[in-house]
């Protein structure tokens, strides 16, 4: 039986910070099995779900507290398939619209009242073609358990799109 550790890793980004990263936990027996990495304001940021032996578990921590220009935080997981609750349907959900604050809230407001599960988000902004002004764009990746009533949520999201000025699509992703 393996440990699950959940890395979450943050540094001034320069080339090798992935190799140095991979290197201890290769070194101790460790087993890559997620991640989400980006490069955002000049920092190396990520969140990383590896397997590790128990007896090995302590000594990669550790180790991962040396590493050079990377704050390491890690995490003790238990297997989520044992407590995370069923939520068997996948939702797709995309917005663009007039960037402003507060976007990301609204819309996770609504999400949490529906019983909704971010389960991955990437957001960016850019000018629009024509006029210039700062577009918000965001894709996210839900879960929801069978109870979900997806036409209140998607009416929900409809009035948001109104107070928004924004484009929302919602669907329901098969398998």
């Amino acid at each position: 039986m393996s440990r699950v550790l959940v890395l979450t890793v943050i540094g001034d980004d320069r080339p090798g910070l992935v190799e140095q990263l991979s290197a201890v936990v290769s070194a101790h027996e460790g087993n890559w099995l997620e991640s989400s990495m980006s490069h955002l304001a000049g920092k190396f940021a990520g969140v990383l779900k590896l397997s590790v032996p128990p007896e090995k578990a302590q000594a990669l921590e550790q180790a991962l507290g040396y590493l050079n220009a990377l704050r390491v935080i890690v995490e003790c997981s238990l297997d989520t398939a044992e407590t995370a609750p069923v939520r068997n349907r996948r939702l797709a959900f995309s917005l663009v619209g007039h960037d402003r604050l507060g976007i990301v809230r609204e819309v996770s407001q609504v999400f949490a009242r529906h019983g909704v599960n971010v389960e991955k988000l990437v957001t960016h902004v850019s000018s629009a073609p024509m006029s210039s002004e700062t577009l918000f764009h965001a894709e996210a990746e839900l879960r929801a358990d069978d109870s979900l009533d997806a036409s209140a949520l998607k009416a929900d999201l409809e009035q948001l799109s109104t107070d928004l000025i924004a484009d929302i699509n919602l669907d329901e992703q098969i398998g």
